[in-house]
């Protein structure tokens, strides 16, 4: 892995209890912390995770030598959201257009994505998962439905539907959702889908819906690998 003393342009979400560091050009490459400070140390910490996760897309990322060699180029204010433990405000470099050079490495980076976590949760089958401070955490099986369904949910930011058919193989669903995933965020880049939809909500652009997709994956996988005994 090379490490690199560029700078990394980064955006922070502020809320009252929490904060999230989020690179601008590395979709996925997010964490959080309890305040501006904390959040920028634990980016940089899971750089090498994420440099792993990216390791045969051929993209060329970099390891940060340090905090400093983050420049934060916007501050968002963030809400009850962000204090529960997720980022859920757009950079606003997250509204520029994608061409087809950008969509291809967002379509490489969401796939690199995946297979971290389904590496991650092949890992951990048949294995117990390290409980919070509290004895609290989801288990396996929970983890990878919570991650499925937020993919559906997902989906639907972004103007496109699936519809879960009880006890269908979740592997299947998988499969499906990720492919529509895919297709959604190239409709979207090549302008197809309404900003607005017909009930008048506002949609997500697609670099924040790579954005989100990708950090959740890894937010998981991460965890997974994190909690394993």
């Amino acid at each position: 892995m090379e490490v690199s003393a560029k700078e990394i342009n980064v955006y922070l979400e502020v809320g009252k209890k929490r904060s999230f560091a989020g690179a601008i050009e590395w979709p996925g490459w997010c964490r959080s912390g309890h305040d501006e400070a904390s959040a920028l140390e634990a980016l940089l910490a899971y750089a090498p995770h994420y440099a792993s996760a990216l390791r045969l897309t051929g993209l060329e990322f970099q390891i940060p030598v340090d905090v400093p060699s983050f420049n934060v180029i916007e501050r968002l204010a963030g809400d009850t959201t962000t204090d529960f433990g997720s980022p859920g405000k757009p950079p606003s470099s997250d509204t520029r257009p994608v061409d087809d050079a950008e969509l291809q490495r967002f379509q490489k980076i969401l796939e690199a994505c995946w297979h971290a976590f389904d590496s991650a949760a092949s890992a951990a089958t048949g294995k117990e998962l390290r409980k919070g401070p509290r004895g609290g955490g989801r288990d396996l099986e929970s983890i990878i439905a919570h991650v499925l369904e937020a993919e559906i949910a997902y989906l639907g930011r972004i103007g496109w539907q699936f519809k879960q058919v009880k006890d269908a193989d979740p592997n299947e669903e998988f499969g499906q959702v990720r492919k529509m995933v895919m297709e959604s965020l190239a409709a979207s880049a090549r302008g197809e889908v309404p900003a607005v939809g017909p009930r008048g909500g506002v949609r997500w652009a697609a670099r924040y819906f790579v954005r989100r997709v990708a950090w959740h994956v890894l937010d998981h996988a991460w965890e997974i690998e994190d909690r394993i005994l």
